[in-house]
């Protein structure tokens, strides 16, 4: 299946009106096809289609018409819009893929009709539910100003998005059609990902150890892997209803031993990896105006008081300063592993003139370096520089500002320190992608407000810059981002923003941290339970046999037990206008969508893009290297528009096909690899520059071009 990129939607439109036609006649004309009941599902949904269809293509027209207005400049095409209709396009065309298969082969001896008409219906589906989300884009382009995604001033409208994506149903987004918008060769790992995550949702709370619960949850992904209704709905139940702890748990399971390991196996050898503990000393830095004059930098002290820093240095090869007596007195004492090449034959290379300051993501509540050394010892190797990665607090445990300030403060360290991390630092890049992306921006923000020198440059991966549920076209993709879902968003916000949160002083969290390694030690022993109940589950003689359509999908317990439906909403909870007849699909188990609304959401510390015109300028050149298919790409968009109208230097690569958090998929297939060597190409950038300038950066995909496959 090609992209639907640059195609003419007419044409779409036309060959789908065609396809559907062509299967009811078929269907519909003399016929000894002994499928039942299963033509009559086949033909009610062909014409569901063409319904669908019908009202869409003039909706798709008209934002085609106007959508070139709200993208950053016209090098670089790239909206929300814009990514609806990408995504529109994606489906319609899988849709007339398998009409096209089935009335070529619906006589065939190995015909499978029921399979056929699953497929089928759950593309009509996910269709409905698409229509739905354009009529939503089309409120917003009608209420937001011209040329302008969001409107950051109007709650009401803020507020009718989310109570729209609590009612709607999702789960069809994450069957059978899960990830038919993004490249082909990322969906058997997406698939993996949420069966994964369903089996550990449904097993989560059963077992104390968070890798204890991933063995069991092992034992239990069967029946995701036969049937895609039930993962759908169970990938909804979990992303509404289950906490933020169970998003955590499940997120840091790439921290443990056993996973990490296979990551540094895969991964480019490197001669320095070292874990590194800064103590809370007060920091003296020259001030960048005047360099005979210096400023005091206080260690982190939010919350529980002064705290240690902890990093890791990453070096591909071994440099002057990093084998230090100086630099040893860093290492950690919490038995963290380190490794250094002390061959006789590794050739101590002088110090590099550049440095890297890496900010990991994971929603600010999740992750450590380790989960993003994969590509950090590939930044080291392709670009000779050592990397310097910190592990700041997570959240909930430790909320804004903990981790901006460690941060910061690691970044003042760096600057007082590079001899010891292997680099003179006459450039110094910022690097980090989503939260980390968001922290790359902040701590520079925070450097030129306390008059120290700013960093040479910022390489921002998909950042989150606004910090709110406030309304725009790509935050609707949301429903259907499988990496991304608003729920588990809204959570991750409200954490860090500190709603409802307890601290928790270092002692307890290295204990959490901690775990990991007592989750490896009763892996076996999980290992044992789980199976028992996995034999035991096909012995029990109310097991369900056999794979059934969403109608008769086997039950669930009764508090998830999901019957998507047409059925309006009663008068009181309309929050948008359908055309008359049309009803996108409901949920009858609401999601709980936290609330952003604590003024803290508003500081230009959490949210960049609020951020007043006096903390922009003197910002160092930022890049910006966004998705098409994130939920975040408004926000890159729209900081992209701010930071160029204050005369700032910024450009915008926006990758086609690829999902949030593309850099930690780099060795997943060749489009991940092509967006992270693009991560590459502007950190370098950053480093060669001979001064600030404003750069322009196309919409990039593997293939420029429009491509069809319904001619």
């Amino acid at each position: 299946m090609r992209r639907a990129s640059k195609m003419d939607h007419r044409a779409l439109f036309t060959a789908l009106e065609k396809v559907c036609e062509d299967n009811i006649s078929i269907l519909c004309g003399p016929s000894d096809l002994p499928y039942g009941s299963v033509t009559k599902r086949l033909v009610t949904c062909l014409k569901k289609i063409q319904e669908h269809g019908r009202a869409l293509e003039p909706l798709v027209s008209s934002f085609a018409a106007v959508y070139h207005h709200y993208d950053l400049d016209a090098q670089t095409p790239g909206n929300g819009y814009r990514s609806l209709v990408k995504i529109l396009q994606s489906c319609i065309l899988h849709i007339i893929h398998k009409g096209r298969y089935i009335s070529s082969n619906y006589n065939g001896a190995f015909f499978r009709a029921e399979h056929n008409a699953s497929e089928m219906e759950a593309y009509c589906s996910t269709l409905c539910q698409l229509r739905a989300l354009l009529h939503v884009a089309q409120m917003l382009l009608n209420d937001n100003e011209h040329g302008q995604l969001h409107n950051l001033q109007d709650e009401e409208l803020s507020s009718r998005f989310v109570q729209e994506y609590i009612s709607m149903h999702k789960a069809c987004f994450y069957g059978r059609c899960l990830g038919f918008q993004f490249s082909p060769a990322l969906r058997p790992f997406l698939q993996t990902i949420i069966i994964s995550m369903v089996s550990y949702g449904e097993t989560f709370g059963k077992q104390q150890s968070g890798v204890g619960t991933a063995a069991l949850s092992l034992f239990t992904s069967g029946k995701y892997v036969i049937n895609p209704e039930l993962r759908g709905a169970e990938f909804e139940r979990i992303t509404q209803n289950l906490d933020l702890h169970f998003w955590k748990s499940f997120w840091n399971i790439t921290e443990s031993d056993i996973l990490s390991g296979f990551t540094r196996i895969a991964s480019n050898p490197v001669q320095v990896n070292l874990t590194l503990t800064v103590p809370p000393v007060t920091l003296h830095l020259p001030l960048a105006s005047d360099h005979r004059l210096s400023t005091a930098v206080s260690p982190p002290v939010a919350h529980w008081g002064p705290g240690p820093v902890h990093m890791r240095l990453i070096s591909y090869e071994l440099r002057e300063g990093q084998d230090s007596e100086e630099l040893q007195t860093f290492f950690r004492s919490d038995n963290a592993p380190n490794s250094m090449s002390h061959l006789p034959w590794v050739q101590k290379l002088p110090p590099s003139p550049w440095l890297i300051l890496h900010f990991h993501g994971g929603g600010f509540v999740a992750q450590t370096s380790r989960s993003h050394e994969s590509y950090l010892r590939s930044w080291s190797k392709e670009l000779g520089v050592p990397v310097l990665s910190v592990d700041y607090s997570l959240s909930p445990e430790a909320p804004f500002p903990r981790a901006l300030e460690e941060c910061f403060y690691a970044y003042c360290w760096a600057l007082n320190n590079c001899h010891l991390l292997g680099s003179t630092a006459e450039r110094i890049c910022l690097a980090g992608d989503s939260a980390g992306g968001n922290l790359c921006i902040t701590v520079s923000m925070r450097a030129l407000s306390a008059g120290i020198r700013v960093p040479d440059g910022i390489m921002a991966a998909y950042p989150a810059t606004l910090l709110t549920t406030d309304a725009s076209p790509s935050r609707l993709l949301t429903l259907l981002d499988p990496l991304l879902p608003l729920g588990v968003l809204a959570r991750c916000l409200n954490a860090y923003a500190g709603t409802n949160f307890q601290t928790v002083q270092p002692s307890e969290r290295r204990g959490s941290l901690s775990a990991l390694g007592r989750d490896t030690a009763l892996l076996l022993s999980d290992l044992t339970q789980g199976a028992s109940k996995w034999i035991q589950s096909f012995l029990d003689p109310n097991r369900s046999s056999g794979v059934k359509r969403s109608q008769s999908t086997p039950q669930m317990r009764s508090e998830t037990r999901w019957t998507p439906t047409h059925t309006p909403l009663p008068d009181h909870e309309h929050h948008v206008s359908y055309p008359e007849g049309f009803e996108p699909l409901r949920s009858q188990n609401l999601a709980f969508i936290p609330p952003t609304l604590s003024p803290i959401f508003r500081n230009p510390f959490v949210s960049p893009l609020l951020a007043p015109p006096s903390l922009l300028k003197g910002l160092p050149p930022i890049h910006i290297v966004a998705s098409a298919l994130d939920a975040l790409l408004d926000d890159s968009v729209t900081f992209a528009k701010k930071l160029r109208g204050l005369g700032q230097p910024v450009s915008l690569t926006v990758v086609e096909d690829l999902p949030h958090g593309f850099l930690s998929l780099s060795h997943i297939c060749k489009e991940t690899q092509f967006a992270a060597d693009i991560c590459v190409s502007r950190i370098r950038e950053v480093f060669e520059q001979e001064k600030a300038t404003i750069t322009h950066h196309k919409t990039t995909t593997l293939q420029d071009g429009p491509q069809s496959t319904f001619s």
